[in-house]
């Protein structure tokens, strides 16, 4: 089979090999036939080491497509079901688990670590324990989440990590509030599903900012009230709080500099939702006083912070009833022999969401 595979931490561009091996096939796993993936920046991140993530590797955690084969003891889903791909199953049993917060689960990550793809005697990891720029992936049971039929594929791949994530940070993590002021710094895919989880929550204005004029155009026809570039938003929050500073803030950039604008602009006694994955050496630094006298929450979120099999069942809701327009966020299509080209439109800021079609 074929897939695209990323040899060394550091190269930008991905191989496509045809003589590819799923492999790991067996009790509690369920082989996948994919059919969509999507490009998300963490991918670029793990591509460039911002990301931890053994090499060599398959890249993509949003996917979609087909169940192949069951292994023993699965019993969920069944050849030929639709599924989605989620890149962060909870195990239910762990203490993360039972409080109710299986966005932390680390056992269900752990159990992903172990390469899952081979290429002649090398063994290939998939990026998240996945890998869905692949034609086939075995993955544990957990994984494999039945989505209706009346979801399209790239819909449902979009669902398993972009749009959860970023409705999530607003309706779980920050928990925006009717009437509210709302800015979202970072507005590709992940940042647009953002604005429009303000939108459903009610959310007064909301400010989409970023340098690129398309993802501002996009915003705007997706759930903002007004959009920015980084230099606007200082304007933007005088106008709109009469500069006390936005309700609501939410980083969807993952980068210190970003972080700190956003708590800048944050009103005090408002809320930062960092979204963004950054890297671990890039510190976000605040001064002692300010962290007591402004009383602003800071609020990270992981994977839209709730409970993923519920938020997964909320978007398909919303998107049914036209709440959210999750179509909208594809903006590019490509087949899997020309994934160099939709890491580049990522790289750009050129699309929200370039679908690899397999």
């Amino acid at each position: 089979m074929r897939a695209a595979v990323q040899h060394k931490t550091g190269q930008d561009r991905l191989e496509v090999l045809d003589d590819v091996e799923a492999t790991g096939f067996g009790p509690g796993k369920v082989r996948i036939r994919v059919r969509a993936a999507g490009l998300c920046h963490s991918d670029l991140s793990a591509m460039s080491g911002v990301l931890p993530q053994h090499a060599p590797f398959v890249p993509g955690h949003e996917g979609a497509g087909d169940v192949l084969a069951v292994g023993d003891g699965v019993t969920h889903v069944q050849p030929g079901d639709r599924v989605l791909i989620c890149w962060l199953p909870a195990c239910g049993t762990c203490p993360a688990c039972r409080r109710g917060q299986s966005q932390l689960c680390l056992k269900g990550l752990a159990e992903g670590a172990a390469p899952n793809f081979r290429h002649g005697t090398t063994d290939l990891y998939g990026f998240a324990g996945t890998g869905t720029f692949a034609e086939e992936l075995v993955v544990g049971a957990r994984c494999a989440v039945p989505v209706p039929d009346d979801v399209p594929y790239e819909i449902a791949a979009l669902i398993g990590c972009g749009v959860t994530t970023g409705l999530g940070a607003a309706l779980n993590t920050a928990q925006v509030t009717a009437g509210s002021s709302v800015a979202v710094i970072g507005c590709g895919g992940v940042g647009i599903s953002a604005v429009q989880g303000a939108r459903v929550a009610g959310a007064a204005q909301i400010v989409a900012v970023d340098p690129v004029e398309s993802r501002r155009d996009a915003a705007l026809r997706l759930g903002a009230t007004e959009a920015v570039a980084p230099e606007g938003l200082r304007d933007a929050a005088a106008r709109i709080t009469g500069g006390e500073g936005f309700d609501y803030v939410f980083e969807v950039v993952g980068k210190a500099a970003t972080a700190r604008t956003a708590y800048d602009a944050t009103r005090r006694g408002g809320t930062l939702c960092v979204v963004g994955a950054g890297a671990m050496d890039d510190h976000f630094s605040l001064n002692m006083f300010e962290l007591f006298f402004d009383e602003k929450k800071i609020l990270p979120s992981l994977y839209g912070g709730g409970d993923v099999l519920r938020s997964y069942e909320r978007a398909i809701a919303l998107w049914r009833a036209g709440r959210v327009d999750l179509e909208g966020l594809i903006t590019h299509r490509v087949p899997l022999a020309r994934v160099n080209d939709a890491l580049d439109q990522m790289r750009s800021g050129e699309a929200l969401r370039t679908w690899v079609m397999l």
